[in-house]
C-alpha cells in the first residue's frame, strides 16, 4: 500500500474511529507505517531470526499522542469514568493536560459557569472596594492572584494547592446548616462563641464546655432550624458526612476523614487551627457562602471548578 493511501486511511478513521475502539490495534498500525512499500531483490536472504516473545498489548509501543493514550487506557479498562463529572475525570484530570488562563479566564466571565448565576465578574470585577465586593477582581489574571484588597486583604490563591486556595473552598463548599439563607447574618452570637473560642487557643476549658459545645446540639444556635450533631456524630460516613464529630472536645479536634486517613497511616484533617478562627474550616463553614449567591446546595461540585482546582494545581500560570 502506497504511503499516501496509507495516511488517507488513518485520517479518515480519525477520533471517532478510536472513541468506538474500531482500529486497528497501535501497534499493528506502527507495523505497518514502518514497512517499506516495495522490497528490493536481495541477492542472499539472511537466515530468519528466532521468533520474537510475545509482549502484552500494553508493552508493544509507547503512546505518541493523549488520543492513543486514551484508546490504550480504553482497550485495558484502566479509565476510571464515575461520578458526577466523569467525561473531566476521565479526559482531563486523569491525564497530564494543562490548563490555561485562557480558560480561567473564559469561565470568569460566562453566566452559570460554576452553577446556575451569574458570572464572576459581575460581583468581582475590580480592585477598588467600593465597585467590586472585598475588592477582588477576578477580571484578569493578576487580580486573581493579588486577591481580595478589602481589609482583611486575603489571597484567594494558593499556586500549586488548590485545597488550600480560598475561591477553591467558595465555589465548593456549602455555608453550615446545610440550607440557610445566603443572607443569613455571618455575625451571631452564636457564631461569635465559635470565633471566639478558637482566637483564644481552641483550649478543652470551661468556656468551650459551658458556652461552645452545647451550640452543636442546638438546632437554633445557626439559624438552620436542625443541629450540627444530627449529620457529625461519630466517625463513619455514612451517617456523619466526611467523617466529621461533634459530640466532644477530643472528636472535634480529631478532624475530618480520621477513619479514613488512619488506614493510611496520616491523622484526619484539622477543621480547628487554634488561634485562628479565618483559617479553621469549622468557622468557614458557618461563616463562608457557596458561590455563585443561591446556588442550590444539593447541586454537585461543577467541572469547571474541577478545572480551575487544576489550573492552580499546575502552579495558576498567566502564560
Amino acid at each position: 500500500m502506497s504511503k499516501r493511501a496509507r495516511l488517507g486511511r488513518i485520517a479518515a478513521a480519525g477520533l471517532a474511529a478510536i472513541l468506538t475502539a474500531t482500529t486497528a490495534p497501535l501497534a499493528v498500525l506502527a507495523a505497518e507505517d514502518k514497512a517499506p512499500e516495495a522490497a528490493a531483490p536481495a541477492e542472499a536472504a539472511p537466515a530468519a531470526p528466532a521468533p520474537a516473545a510475545a509482549v502484552p498489548a500494553e508493552e508493544e509501543k509507547v503512546p505518541a499522542s493523549v488520543t492513543h493514550q486514551m484508546y490504550l487506557d480504553m482497550k485495558l479498562g484502566k479509565l476510571d469514568i464515575h461520578g458526577d463529572n466523569a467525561v473531566v475525570n476521565a479526559l482531563v484530570l486523569q491525564r497530564d493536560i494543562p490548563i490555561s488562563y485562557e480558560y480561567i479566564a473564559t469561565l470568569m466571565r460566562t453566566p452559570n459557569a460554576f452553577g446556575e448565576g451569574p458570572a464572576c465578574i459581575v460581583c468581582h470585577g475590580s480592585n477598588e472596594a467600593d465597585k467590586s465586593y472585598r475588592g477582588l477582581d477576578l477580571s484578569s489574571c493578576e487580580g486573581i492572584l493579588r486577591g481580595a484588597t478589602e481589609e482583611p486583604q486575603r489571597p484567594v490563591i494558593v499556586s500549586g494547592q488548590p485545597e488550600k486556595s480560598l475561591i477553591v473552598k467558595m465555589l465548593r463548599n456549602n455555608r453550615m446548616p446545610l440550607g440557610v439563607s445566603f443572607f443569613e447574618p455571618v455575625q451571631s452570637d452564636s457564631i461569635d462563641k465559635v470565633r471566639a473560642w478558637i482566637e483564644a487557643g481552641a483550649k478543652n476549658d470551661e468556656d468551650f464546655e459551658a458556652n461552645v459545645l452545647p451550640l452543636f446540639n442546638d438546632p437554633q444556635a445557626f439559624s438552620g432550624g436542625i443541629q450540627c450533631t444530627e449529620c457529625h456524630k461519630s466517625f463513619r460516613d455514612p451517617p456523619s458526612f466526611n467523617e466529621v464529630n461533634l459530640t466532644s472536645y477530643d472528636a472535634i479536634m480529631t478532624g475530618a476523614f480520621s477513619k479514613t486517613r488512619k488506614k493510611q497511616g496520616l491523622p484526619g484533617i484539622p477543621i480547628v487551627v487554634p488561634f485562628d478562627a479565618a483559617s479553621s474550616p469549622l468557622f468557614q463553614r458557618l461563616t463562608m457562602n457557596r458561590m455563585p449567591p443561591g446556588v442550590d446546595p444539593g447541586v454537585p461540585v461543577h467541572a469547571n471548578t474541577l478545572l480551575l482546582a487544576r489550573w492552580i494545581e499546575q502552579g495558576a500560570w498567566c502564560k
